[in-house]
């Protein structure tokens, strides 16, 4: 007699794989999600170490600017002593020229005119005093011409003094130039 097999054999078959399948799906979703877990902590873990360093590279940057101000400030109080420096040694240079020019006004000064104001402002004085007559006045506005420290006088105004009429007031003012310094100019132009 021939065997007849009367078990369902393929559907048992078909629920064998079925049940492989799902096995199978459920360890590749195990698997997927544990892989996508892992990314998803790599990622994490990325962004908070860029953090960290971008924290740190603030924080460097804070110091930084810190020590940038700070240099700023030295720079400032470096250039401010250095102008200091700059001015007392243009002060000590300039003493033995504001003896000279003193010494040069005593010499242009005429008999018979003294001073009884001196006032400077920049470079010019403001002159004012009292000559014996106008000839002596004028004759001192030739002797500041003609001087190497003095140029350019001007006179502003000669009034006649009441109560003496021989005397006159005299205003003047005059530009103050050190010989050489032309020199100096004209060299370095």
């Amino acid at each position: 007699m021939a065997k007849i097999n009367l078990r369902p054999w393929r559907e048992e078959l078909r629920a064998e794989r079925q049940k492989q399948f799902i096995t199978v799906l459920a360890g590749f979703l195990i698997i997927s999600a544990g892989l996508g877990f892992l990314w998803h902590q790599t990622v994490v873990n990325n962004i908070d170490y860029q953090e960290q360093r971008n924290n740190f590279i603030k924080n460097e940057i804070a110091q930084l600017n810190k020590q940038i101000k700070e240099i700023q400030q030295l720079k400032k109080r470096r250039d401010e002593l250095l102008e200091r420096m700059r001015v007392i040694q243009d002060l000590q240079g300039k003493r033995p020229i504001i003896v000279r020019q003193f010494d040069e006004l005593v010499r242009v000064m005429p008999d018979g005119v003294y001073l009884t104001s001196l006032s400077k402002s920049a470079d010019s004085l403001a002159l004012q005093g009292v000559g014996e007559s106008n000839s002596r006045i004028s004759n001192l506005m030739r002797n500041l011409d003609e001087s190497d420290w003095y140029k350019e006088p001007n006179l502003s105004s000669v009034k006649a003094l009441s109560g003496d009429e021989t005397k006159s007031a005299f205003v003047m003012s005059v530009k103050q130039e050190t010989p050489g310094s032309e020199d100096k100019k004209k060299g370095g132009a």
